[in-house]
């Protein structure tokens, strides 16, 4: 959900700050104010194509910021279903298929993490053209900022809304209308698994003439280092058994003179002196002394003790060390260490660099092995399981199919009752939902071609959305397929209570409104209301009839630049309206004036529009 829109210095508008409602929010103002630029502050935040000539006059840069709360549930559903999915790769704009996810997700692979739940996007726009996006604080791609709002967003205006004509976009909007996520994640295991297996076999088929030799190659290697059998840690151990025995002499010579001056009684060394005192000796020397003085509280005893402490530790100490005059290191023993070492090392050179990594070079060529022998029989299992992960897969397609065929009937059925509510009788919607043919029938997304066609009036030729409408139009009919969406996604069948749970998407209209009038603009804003219930709304309207249904007004106005600043000519204003200041506003949309009239019919339009 939006929280907060900032910009300044973009077109005529130097600052503004916008906090919609978390249900509808109406932009007005006379035509020419430049309600525009709230729609541009939007689609530079979104991703969108940077425009220095929007900059303000004299101002070195334009910038825009939009704070939007985010939550980790929605957040971690959304990504899941899009991990379980996958692109087609058939939309040019969609972005690298690495920024698939949540909004969270995406932030999170950009090193960006929310900041008490909410996510800062940001826009500057240079007046020599250059721009710079912005996301929590990190300059980004303007791919991930677009990859980011496009989970946050939906624009519907002239130009954003062309973008519905892809056909994998009509597909998901299809699955969110549907409701099919179990669907499409069987679809989507059974999938995987199938690639798993052609890219397999692909491989297998690819490499059969080098394949033998490539198989011998890695026998021959696996034979040799079965033969050496190197452990983990082998070579570190026996590199350090070496030291030792290399030094073997010198660990004699220094134990021994350790020894002696501890404890000479425990050398039998001939030129050893017979009346030698060790450290120990001296030690219990020292400790008969303090006993013998006959003092009460001089602590003497105590100082004793720990004497006799200390010589016990260094009796252990001495006993530690005679062990190590015992030890058997022979010219053989060196010999073999060396001979051992030397293989090791063999093996570490080709495979390693460590003996870990020879120990799984192994163990991963055997598995290897096995493809690369595939004999007929082999390649004849693996075919027969494809054939087998085909079935599964067409299966969830056909299952996933189903879901889509009678969800389309219903999606399509209720958009066109809404159009008519719309001032668009005889317009209608046909979602069609067919299955391919042939053995490269599947793909990533399922087996069918999914295509909305849109009939604007009766008598008119059927033709792919986004090519038979206005824009005020299309405008309305994204307007009719966001609130049938809603309303199937949630079981809902209309009228309702607003949902306190957060909104997870903001929906921008601009043009819906475009050649609507009358009982018919009623209407317009009823319905955009009544998707405000499940979602953030805001919609830039030149009907009163619409506006009056928004739970928050921001006017746009036009104001003459002070003396001091002509050179920097017209300035616009935003500013929320509220109880007399709305009414007023209100009675202008209705007709121009602010009459006692056109005021009474102002309270009582926004009394009528209350839900």
């Amino acid at each position: 959900m939006l929280e907060e829109l900032s910009l300044r210095d973009l077109g005529p508008i130097r600052s503004a700050v916008i906090t919609p409602a978390a249900g509808m929010t109406a932009i007005t103002g006379e035509t020419g104010a430049g309600k525009s630029m709230l729609l541009s502050a939007l689609s530079l935040i979104s991703g969108g194509p940077a425009n220095a000539k929007r900059v303000s006059v004299g101002a070195s840069e334009a910038w825009a910021q939009g704070i939007f709360a985010v939550d980790d549930a929605d957040d971690d559903a959304s990504a899941a279903s899009d991990d379980a999915g996958g692109s087609d790769g058939d939309d040019a704009d969609d972005g690298d298929e690495a920024l698939s996810g949540g909004a969270l997700a995406i932030a999170r692979r950009a090193g960006v993490e929310p900041e008490d739940g909410e996510l800062f996007l940001a826009r500057t726009v240079r007046a020599t053209g250059r721009s710079r996006a912005v996301l929590g604080g990190k300059t980004v791609p303007r791919s991930v900022l677009a990859a980011v709002a496009g989970e946050l967003v939906t624009i519907h205006g002239q130009t954003e809304q062309l973008r519905i004509a892809s056909p994998s976009r009509q597909r998901d909007f299809l699955d969110h209308a549907a409701g099919d996520e179990r669907e499409l994640a069987a679809y989507h295991a059974a999938w995987r698994e199938l690639a798993d297996m052609d890219a397999r076999l692909e491989r297998l088929r690819a490499q059969e003439s080098s394949a033998r030799a490539q198989a011998d190659y890695l026998r021959e290697s696996v034979e040799r280092i079965n033969a050496v059998d190197p452990h983990p840690g082998e070579l570190e151990e026996l590199k350090a058994k070496r030291d030792r025995i290399e030094n073997a002499a010198d660990i004699a010579e220094g134990v021994s003179r350790a020894i002696a001056a501890l404890d000479a009684s425990q050398l039998d060394l001939t030129d050893t002196p017979a009346d030698a005192t060790g450290a120990s000796d001296l030690i219990t020397q020292a400790a008969q002394a303090l006993r013998s003085i006959h003092v009460a509280d001089g602590g003497f005893d105590e100082l004793a003790d720990r004497l006799e402490s200390v010589n016990a530790d260094l009796a252990d100490i001495v006993f530690t060390l005679s062990g190590h005059l015992g030890e058997d290191v022979g010219e053989a023993d060196l010999d073999a260490l060396n001979a051992r070492i030397h293989d090791l090392d063999e093996l570490t050179r080709r495979w390693g660099p460590s003996v870990e990594d020879v120990i799984a070079w192994r163990d991963k060529a055997a598995f290897d092995i096995e493809d690369l022998d595939a004999s007929p029989e082999k390649l004849a299992e693996l075919e027969a399981e494809r054939d087998r992960l085909h079935e599964a897969a067409a299966s969830a397609a056909a299952k996933l199919h189903g879901a889509r065929a009678t969800a389309a009937g219903r999606l399509a059925a209720r958009v066109t009752e809404e159009l008519t509510s719309l001032a668009m009788d005889g317009a209608s919607l046909e979602i069609r939902v067919t299955s391919r043919e042939g053995g490269d029938a599947l793909d990533a997304n399922g087996g069918d071609d999914i295509a909305f066609l849109f009939t604007p009036y009766e008598g008119s030729p059927q033709l792919p959305m986004g090519k038979s409408a206005s824009g005020g139009e299309l405008s309305r009919l994204m307007l009719a397929l966001e609130l049938s969406a809603a309303d199937m996604h949630a079981g809902a069948g209309g009228e309702g209570e607003r949902s306190s749970a957060p909104a997870d998407m903001t929906f921008i209209f601009d043009e819906v409104d475009a050649g609507v009038g009358g009982k018919a603009a009623v209407e317009l804003g009823r319905r955009l209301a009544r998707l405000a219930r499940s979602s953030q709304v805001i919609v830039v309207t030149h009907l009163a009839q619409v506006a009056s249904w928004a739970d928050s007004q921001f006017v746009v106005t036009k104001e003459p630049p002070d003396a001091d600043d002509d050179d920097l000519g017209v300035v616009t204003t935003v500013a929320e309206v509220r109880d007399a200041e709305r009414v007023h506003e209100v009675a202008r949309m209705l007709s121009g004036s602010e009459s006692e009239a056109s005021l009474d019919h102002a309270r009582e339009l926004l009394k009528e529009s209350e839900l």
